[in-house]
């Protein structure tokens, strides 16, 4: 079992940053990559960037350039650095552990969610 507790969320204006950290703990088979997914009021959750243990990052369209996904694995942390964030970037985030393959990424263990509001 991997238990995941992210923090780091918040108000914050639109153009403004935020930083949210994962950590996790326990451990789980073929686990090889964490993510963050994130959902919207009526909205379907979707994934938002995973990174694999070789450190190879994938991230959504509407992401790119402003957020980073990263690993200490010595702290059994993920983080994602998000820059430049937009009121369409609001939404509840959602850390989460599985496997990834190229583009593909099958989340088994998740997070209880943090809040990101975006706006002025």
């Amino acid at each position: 079992q991997v238990h995941l507790v992210e923090s780091g969320g918040g108000l914050v204006r639109p153009g403004g940053s935020l930083r949210l950290s994962c950590a996790a703990s326990g451990s789980g088979r073929s686990l090889n990559a964490m993510g963050w997914h994130r959902q919207a009021p009526g909205k379907q959750r979707e994934r938002v960037a995973f990174i694999t243990n070789s450190g190879t990052s994938t991230y959504r369209d509407s992401v790119k350039g402003r957020f980073t996904i990263s690993v200490d694995n010595a702290k059994n942390t993920t983080y994602l650095q998000m820059n430049s964030l937009k009121p369409e970037d609001t939404a509840v985030y959602y850390c989460n552990t599985g496997t990834g393959s190229g583009m593909s990424y099958w989340p088994r263990y998740w997070g209880q969610g943090t809040q990101v509001t975006v706006s002025s």
